[in-house]
C-alpha cells in the first residue's frame, strides 16, 4: 500500500513539473510579444539628411630628422634644437600651444651590412653605425590666413619634413544635428505615404536606429606641396580648403494598424 502511495506521489510531482515548466515557457513568450508586441506588424522607412560647410580647421604634420654618428646625446640635442625653433617660430605666430602636440619621438640605429666572404666563411653581423632621430608634431591652424606663412615658416625654422595637411571641422555637433533632424523628418514623411498608399494607420513608433557617414577629409601630402627638401623659401604654397559635406541615415520602424 506503501509503495502505490509512494508511486501515485511520484507521479504527481513529475505532473506538477510538467506543468509549471508548460506555464513557464507561456509566460517567456507572452512576455517577449508584451515587449515587442508589434513584432509581426511593422514596417520600416529610412531618410538621409545632409549638412555642407566649409573647414575651420587644418592640420598636418611637421618632423625633424636627423641622421648622425654614434653620439647619441650630440644627435638629441642637436635634433631638438631643431625642433624647438619651429615650434618658437609657430607660437611667435599666433598658434596658440594647445594646438601644438608632439606626436612621436623615434631613436632608431642604421646598420651596416657585410658581403659574405670570397671563401665562404660566417658572414660578419650587422654593425651600428650611427643612430637616426626622429621627432613629429602635429599643428592645427584655425586663421586659414596663415597656413601658407606656417608651411614655408616651420621648413626655414628647422623642418625637414611636412606631410598630411588635411582640413576638418573642429566641432561638427551642429551640422549632424541639423543632418539627422532633416534625416527623421524625410523618414516620417516616406512612413506616411506609405501607410496612406497601403492603406492602413500608423502605430507607435518602435525604433530608431542611426547612422552616418563624413568623408574623410582630403590629405595633402608632402608630395602635394612639393619636396619639403626642394621647397623654395621665398614661395608661399596658396591652399584652398574646399567643403565637406556631413551626412546622416535614420531608419524608423513603425507598428502598423
Amino acid at each position: 500500500m506503501n509503495e502505490k502511495i509512494k508511486n501515485c506521489l511520484g507521479i504527481t510531482i513529475i505532473i506538477i513539473l510538467i506543468v509549471f515548466a508548460f506555464s513557464m515557457v507561456s509566460f517567456v513568450k507572452f512576455y517577449s510579444k508584451s515587449i515587442e508586441p508589434s513584432s509581426f506588424r511593422s514596417f520600416s522607412t529610412s531618410g538621409e539628411g545632409k549638412a555642407m560647410a566649409i573647414p575651420d580647421m587644418a592640420q598636418f604634420t611637421f618632423s625633424v630628422i636627423t641622421e648622425g654618428g654614434k653620439d647619441i646625446a650630440n644627435l638629441q640635442k642637436e635634433n631638438t634644437e631643431k625642433v624647438n625653433k619651429a615650434i618658437e617660430f609657430l607660437k611667435t605666430n599666433n598658434i596658440e600651444a594647445k594646438d601644438i602636440k608632439t606626436q612621436n619621438y623615434n631613436l632608431t640605429p642604421r646598420y651596416q651590412y657585410f658581403r659574405p666572404p670570397e671563401n665562404g666563411g660566417p658572414v660578419p653581423p650587422p654593425e651600428i653605425v650611427g643612430y637616426t632621430v626622429t621627432q613629429a608634431v602635429l599643428v592645427k591652424i584655425r586663421d586659414f590666413e596663415k597656413i601658407g606663412d606656417t608651411l614655408s615658416g616651420v621648413i626655414q625654422n628647422g623642418a625637414n619634413s611636412v606631410s598630411q595637411l588635411f582640413f576638418t571641422i573642429d566641432d561638427p555637433t551642429n551640422l549632424q544635428n541639423q543632418a539627422r533632424h532633416e534625416a527623421i523628418e524625410k523618414a516620417k514623411e516616406k512612413a506616411k505615404e506609405t501607410a496612406k498608399a497601403a492603406g492602413f494607420r500608423l502605430g507607435k513608433l518602435l525604433s530608431i536606429q542611426a547612422g552616418g557617414f563624413t568623408p574623410i577629409p582630403q590629405i595633402y601630402r608632402a608630395e602635394a606641396l612639393g619636396k619639403t627638401t626642394a621647397l623654395d623659401e621665398s614661395t608661399t604654397p596658396i591652399i584652398e580648403p574646399g567643403s565637406q559635406e556631413i551626412t546622416v541615415n535614420i531608419t524608423l520602424t513603425y507598428e502598423f494598424k
